[in-house]
Parts: structure tokens; C-alpha cells; sequence
């Protein structure tokens, strides 16, 4: 298996996602890889709309619980956890019988495997202003595909 594919096995996600939720994964573990491996892991075993609800809160209380605090400056960011909800979603919609982990690998090989993605359709200084990070904002380059 290729360096660039960072999962082995569905029970590594789930153990990702559990920490998330638990508030147990070490806070040098939550990368850009993990966020989305959470995420699928989490439609995977729930309704989206359950998972647009709840995904927020998990976030925010795994933050506080590993000393980040959620602010206008840093923390909890609606606008990108949202997109890339919305982009884990329908990722996944085009790969219903692969197992979680493979599904993972191939999402982070993708071009949303980069941690710049969102870029491609926010401009910097909207995805990254207090209005975005408070509440979803749409973007101001190119619709998402996937919206």
C-alpha cells in the first residue's frame, strides 16, 4: 500500500471517529485525514441530516476537551466543516460498497485530500472570516459540485 494512503483497515476509522466522539484521540491525531475519515465513518452509521446536527457539537466538545477553544480565530469553523460534509457525502454516495477505509484512502487521494480544497471555491478571506467560521456562508468562486 502506497505512504499516501493513511488507512488500513475500517476498524482504524471507526477508532478515529470513537475518539472523536469520546474525546480521546490525541489532538496531533485529528488531521485533515481524520476529520474526513470522522465524518465518514459517521455517515456510514447515520442519516446525514443526523450527522449535519450532531458533527458540529462533536467538534466543538472534542476542541474544548483537548484545550483548543473555539472562538472567532480559532476552533469550530461552520463553513468548512459543512462543505466538506457535504463533499464526504457525496464521495461516499459514488462508492457504496467499498469498504470505509478503502473509500478513505481514495477521498484523500482525491483533489479533497488536500487540505487547501476549499480554496478552489472561497476566496481566502471569506472562508476565513468570522461570518464564515459562526455560520455556514456560500462560495463566492464556484458553487461546490456536490452542494
Amino acid at each position: 500500500m502506497p505512504i499516501s494512503e493513511p488507512f488500513t483497515s475500517d476498524s482504524q476509522v471507526a477508532a478515529i471517529a470513537g475518539g472523536l466522539i469520546d474525546r480521546t484521540l490525541p489532538r496531533s491525531s485529528w488531521t485533515h485525514a481524520a476529520h474526513f475519515s470522522a465524518t465518514l465513518w459517521l455517515l456510514s452509521t447515520r442519516p446525514y441530516a443526523q450527522v449535519a446536527t450532531e458533527l458540529p457539537g462533536l467538534i466543538r466538545a472534542y476542541n474544548v476537551a483537548t484545550g483548543l477553544a473555539n472562538t472567532d480565530a480559532k476552533g469550530y469553523h461552520e463553513t468548512i466543516t459543512q462543505a466538506s460534509l457535504r463533499a464526504a457525502a457525496a464521495f461516499r454516495a459514488d462508492r457504496p460498497e467499498r469498504p470505509l477505509f478503502e473509500t478513505c484512502n481514495a477521498l484523500m487521494r482525491s483533489p479533497l485530500g488536500q487540505p487547501d480544497w476549499l480554496l478552489t471555491h472561497w476566496s481566502r478571506e471569506r472562508l476565513f472570516s468570522t461570518e464564515a467560521r459562526r455560520e455556514y456562508v456560500a462560495p463566492d468562486l464556484a458553487p461546490l459540485p456536490f452542494a
